[in-house]
Parts: C-alpha cells; sequence; structure tokens
C-alpha cells in the first residue's frame, strides 16, 4: 500500500503547478490530506483496539470512553460520516469489547 505522503492525483505531476505559481492544486491537496486523515482514523482504531485487548487494568466503563473518543475524533476527521464509521469500525469495536469484557 502506497503511503499517504506519496499519494498524488493521477494527472499530478511532480512540479505541477497553477498558472499563478500558487503550487499544486486544490483538489490534489485536499486528497492528500483525506488520505493522511484516512491513515491516522485507522492508526487511532488499531490502539483502540489494541488497548481493549490488552490492558488489564482496564475498565468497561474506560473502554466505551475509548471507544466514544475514537468516534468523536473519526466524526472530527470525516465530518458527516457517522454512517461510515458505524459500518466499519463499530463492528470491530463492539467485537472487541465483547471478547474483552464477555458482554451478551
Amino acid at each position: 500500500m502506497e503511503s499517504p505522503e506519496r499519494f498524488r492525483a493521477k494527472d499530478a505531476r511532480p512540479n505541477d503547478a497553477r498558472p499563478n505559481g500558487a503550487g499544486p492544486s486544490f483538489e490534489a491537496a485536499e486528497q492528500l490530506e483525506e488520505a493522511r486523515n484516512l491513515r491516522r482514523l485507522q492508526w487511532m482504531i488499531g490502539l483502540v483496539l489494541s488497548a481493549i485487548y490488552q490492558d488489564p487494568n482496564l475498565t468497561l466503563e474506560q473502554a466505551s470512553e475509548l471507544v466514544a473518543n475514537a468516534r468523536n475524533a473519526a466524526l472530527g476527521m470525516f465530518p458527516g460520516k457517522e454512517l461510515a464509521f458505524d459500518l466499519l469500525y463499530r463492528p470491530r469495536l463492539q467485537r472487541a469489547m465483547r471478547d474483552r469484557f464477555r458482554l451478551q
């Protein structure tokens, strides 16, 4: 998988500049930022899952708070994507909570 720092729009060239010399196009910069945010989100969810599975002192309340904070951070990075979070990450986080705390 290509790292977000190397991600470029398909039509962008290394020295692609706007006519006024302002640098890469706004769309390319927006795509780069979205790729970075997506990578950060994946990393953050991985950390939350690791904490839920591996921290022996973590209580159910603390784990629930971690999940809620992760959701809030995800929605801060990707506003209006509640459904995407609920479809992609919520099941993984719920499974981790069930496995760790033997919930039904």
